[in-house]
């Protein structure tokens, strides 16, 4: 597969694939200092961290990937009850990325679905890292467990996306970069945060039906093999200093005490509200980048 770059964007890094656990995983990387690791979300790609990582890059070495089935990393079939997507995998693929540029414990932080991959990281390897970053989200289990009127109508595609193949995929095949813009528009509250051209690559990714199937084996093993696996680790805790961030137009702060939700898997958490709605990094990356760089 041909390596895109995006110097204009990124400026400063190199791409290359990097090739864990069976997935080739698309992987930026720039600056100089301690290892970071930046995790997107949901229907983003590394890109959405184009306004901060190069201001980051001058203190860290910044690796920023496209996670499993998402972008262009590799995009395996999702294997019984999902596992290939669970939390589980796609950490194992981030440690391998940072284990094969020769980093065994680097700072971590994760943005929606990067920061549910980010959390099972944690648990599972609390060797590997130094601090945790996590950006507008509660637990998993807790936001199901937790579920009413308003998180449902607020978070549809939690329920829509977990529906059994090929429903979801064949309905969002119908029209998906009106799907995609949709939920982009719902999310983010100041108006042009997203820059055009990373807008263009968000576009240019959801239109692969192999893409928009691996998030919807995400987000069904996070409703499935991710909860067992929370289950079994319910009297662990998070053991890296954590801060929890979140838009205080959005949803999550709206919806939980963020902070409290974290202390409850967390032995060291702090966190606050930023002004907009659910991607710092596009819509406030100047008060994301001060609370971050405090942080770490």
């Amino acid at each position: 597969m041909v390596v895109r770059a995006f110097p204009e964007l990124l400026p400063g890094f190199t791409w290359q694939d990097t090739d864990v656990n069976g997935a080739r995983i698309r992987t930026a990387i720039g600056g100089n200092g301690p290892p970071l690791l930046l995790l997107h979300g949901h229907p983003q790609m590394h890109l959405t961290w184009h306004k901060v990582a190069p201001v980051m890059a001058e203190r860290f070495t910044v690796v920023a990937t496209d996670l499993r089935g998402y972008g262009d990393s590799a995009k395996p079939d999702g294997g019984p009850e999902h596992i290939n997507y669970s939390k589980r995998a796609m950490a194992a693929d981030q440690i391998g990325v940072m284990r094969a540029l020769g980093f065994e414990r680097f700072r971590l932080v994760g943005h929606d679905r990067g920061g549910r991959v980010a959390h099972r990281l944690a648990l599972d390897a609390p060797q590997a890292v130094e601090k945790l970053v996590l950006i507008d989200i509660a637990p998993t289990a807790t936001m199901y467990a937790r579920t009413d009127m308003e998180f449902a109508r607020r978070y549809f595609w939690w329920f829509f996306l977990i529906q059994p193949y090929p429903l979801p995929e064949r309905l969002i095949g119908a029209d998906p970069e009106f799907f995609l813009e949709t939920h982009i528009a719902g999310q983010i509250k100041i108006s042009g945060a997203v820059d055009p051209r990373v807008m263009a690559e968000y576009r240019r990714c959801y239109a692969d039906a192999r893409m928009r199937h691996a998030v919807c084996e995400d987000y069904r093993a996070a409703a499935g093999i991710d909860l067992v696996h929370d289950a079994e680790d319910a009297d662990r805790r998070v053991e890296a200093p954590l801060l929890a961030l979140w838009g205080a137009r959005g949803t999550v702060g709206a919806l939980y005490d963020v902070v409290e939700t974290w202390r409850e898997k967390a032995t060291d958490v702090r966190g606050h509200a930023i002004d907009c709605g659910h991607s710092p990094q596009e819509e406030a990356p100047e008060e994301l980048l001060r609370s971050i760089g405090a942080f770490l």
